[in-house]
């Protein structure tokens, strides 16, 4: 049997990827044939072709935004979150052989089809607000850091708390931070209308949220807030799409979707909210606002509690983002005492596991140790769907321990006054100073994370057949010999597939095509390619596809081609930088090139994203990586990379 697979999430970076692995794995156990496309954040990697659809039996979509699905018309289909793929892959695959799939007929599916794929989504009202939040939360984390930044450089100590002057630089810049605030609920709403009615939602769902947050239009002072946010969206939404379902004679078809769909829609929605929804919402949200202010003693322990277990349970799944939506929404109203538990929270998972792998080995096989330290560096940067490798392999003893660990933390953190300005989690947003008392932070933070990795480990049991032995002999034989075939090799750090003749720690070059060509020779030289010209093809067609510029001063240039020989990666540094046409504008200094055969662009392809992905997200390996002089000392740094 051959099956292929999508996944996707609203970030792209955890969820995408793991489900990708994790589909690939179960695929591999049950002895079936299965390719994985994923929609992460660098764009379409391993895409499925025509060659590929026809000849499958049958198709996995695990995504938590919308993915097209008319290339998969004729095919069994099935639709289902993205943390499916992470859980459940050998049931999803299995399904193929123990239930009658439906095939997709786009259109002319059948009424008992349609209910049966209906029922294998998620819930459409869960995915719209999420659609709406991962647009929004920019535009709060903007906002929060370009705050806290102001008042941490330019506020003044005053017997009322730290005051800007109103004359100086970090006003302006506290002004922009707050005009990026502004937008919080319009986005959120007008992306909710979007995701409900596609492009002719957008206006009136911007419309609405943005009538919803000023309460001038129905009498209040304060606003409907992201309450009023969420019901304008899903009001805007809703009746664009019943408008568009309206039938019109032709000549007017071609102008509805631009003029009468969006006026018909932003009249009702904004006349509803001035008439009828907008004051009753608006007492509700003041009243919400004014009952989590007033919060003290066992109120707000109850809140941190619940908070901290929301946070954990799913790992990032509707549990999680609710409390993350209501935590960022508070955000907005001034209100930081409610993300503060809910920064600490998200943190402890990944932390708490890495910690305890790192603390007692004998509790894990290798490959969770080596799991452990990229879940711990995750857990440094706020990513909690660090822990769900672990949570996914033995539910029963790491769920309830790092809920306990986050429950923990969030209490700590409730009673501390910690407050978070930034719509994001763990230490990074300490260090960046957007946390109210970080030293408090930083001791609720420490505590859940010894109660979960404690905790995890008295409930688990030692493993049998753990390796006693390093492989330190091995690396420093392997430094001085040439790659051979690897087409067997079990990749577990990214020096398996390297030699110290792959890094040039000052590469020549001025421009994008240059430094590849300098790559590509280096490659050329050790006899990873038989065919150099048809390689760069490879290469520039996926830079025509979208830059590999990822930002952070990286590039992850990368062909996969029958030109290649064997798995590798040649690495450049490039001191003054390159123009790679990155996300957020920066040039590439860290440049790594993948050279993946074509017959295993499938597996190690991915696995070598994976591990460069999670590795560079850490700052401090980015900025040792730019400060090595030598090939050996970039080769021992590069051998963290697992």
């Amino acid at each position: 049997m051959k099956i292929v697979a999508v996944t996707a999430c609203p970030v792209g970076i955890a969820h995408t990827y793991m489900a990708a692995e994790n589909l690939q794995k179960a695929g591999e156990e049950l002895g079936v044939n299965i390719k994985v496309e994923t929609q992460g954040s660098i764009g379409v990697e391993n895409a499925l072709t025509e060659k590929d659809i026809e000849e499958a039996d049958g198709v996995i979509i695990a995504s938590d935004k919308e993915v097209s699905k008319e290339r998969f018309i004729g095919k069994k289909l099935i639709v289902t979150g993205v943390q499916e793929g992470i859980r459940n892959p050998q049931k999803l695959i299995q399904r193929f052989e123990t239930e009658d799939i439906p095939v997709y007929r786009a259109d002319l599916m059948s009424l008992e089809e349609a209910k049966k794929r209906k029922k294998e989504k998620e819930n459409p009202i869960y995915r719209h607000l999420m659609s709406g939040v991962s647009y929004m939360i920019p535009f709060i984390v903007v906002g929060g850091l370009l705050i806290a930044l102001a008042l941490t450089l330019g506020g003044e100590q005053t017997p009322g708390g730290i005051v800007i002057p109103e004359d100086s630089f970090w006003k302006k810049i506290e002004e922009i931070g707050a005009a990026s605030f502004s937008f919080m609920v319009p986005i959120l709403a007008g992306f909710i209308a979007v995701s409900i009615a596609d492009r002719p939602g957008l206006a009136p769902g911007i419309i609405g949220g943005f009538i919803a947050a000023n309460g001038s239009f129905y009498g209040s002072e304060a606003g409907a807030g992201f309450i009023g946010g969420i019901i304008a969206g899903f009001l805007a939404g809703y009746i664009t799409l019943a408008i568009k379902k309206i039938k019109v004679p032709q000549a007017i078809q071609p102008v509805m979707p631009i003029i009468f769909i969006p006026i018909l829609s932003t009249a009702a929605v904004g006349l509803l909210f001035v008439y009828v929804i907008g004051a009753p919402v608006a007492q509700v949200f003041e009243s919400l606002t004014a009952w989590l202010e007033g919060m003290q003693g066992a109120s707000s322990v109850l809140l941190a509690l619940i908070l901290g277990a929301m946070i954990a349970i799913d790992m990032g799944g509707p549990f999680n983002k609710v409390a993350f939506l209501f935590g960022s929404a508070m955000i907005a109203e001034g209100n930081y005492e409610i993300m503060g538990p809910i920064a600490v929270a998200i943190c402890i998972p990944p932390l708490g596991m890495g910690l305890a792998t790192f603390i007692n080995k004998r509790k894990y096989q290798p490959a969770e140790q080596q799991a452990g330290k990229a879940s711990f560096t995750m857990g440094l940067f706020g990513i909690t769907e660090g822990a769900i490798p672990f949570a996914a392999q033995d539910p029963l003893r790491v769920i309830p321990s790092i809920v306990i660990g986050s429950m923990t933390g969030s209490v700590i953190a409730m009673l501390g006054n910690v407050g978070d300005r930034v719509a994001h989690g763990g230490p990074i947003v300490a260090v960046l100073g957007a946390v109210d008392n970080v030293f408090m932070f930083f001791v609720a933070a420490i505590i859940g994370t010894l109660v979960t990795a404690l905790l995890v480990n008295f409930l688990k049991k030692d493993v049998s057949g753990v390796r006693k032995h390093s492989n330190k002999e091995k690396d420093k034989q392997k430094v001085d010999n040439e790659p051979t075939d690897n087409t067997s090799i079990e990749l577990n750090k990214l020096t398996d597939i390297m030699t110290m003749d792959l890094i040039d720690t000052d590469i020549q070059g001025t421009t994008r095509d240059e430094v590849i060509d300098k790559l590509i020779q280096k490659l050329n030289g050790s006899g990873v390619l038989n065919d150099p010209k048809a390689y760069k093809q490879a290469v520039i067609a996926r830079e025509e596809e979208g830059t590999t510029g990822m930002g952070m001063n990286i590039a992850i240039p990368h062909g996969k081609s029958t030109a290649v020989n064997k798995t590798a990666v040649a690495f450049a540094i490039k001191r003054d930088g390159v123009d790679w046409e990155s996300l957020d504008g920066t040039d590439a200094k860290l440049i790594f090139m993948i050279a993946v055969p074509q017959e295993q662009a499938g597996d190690q392809h991915l696995k070598i994203l994976q591990m460069l992905s999670r590795k560079l997200m850490d700052a401090t390996f980015r900025d040792q990586l730019l400060k090595v002089t030598t090939k050996e000392e970039a080769y021992q740094l590069l051998n963290e990379i697992q």
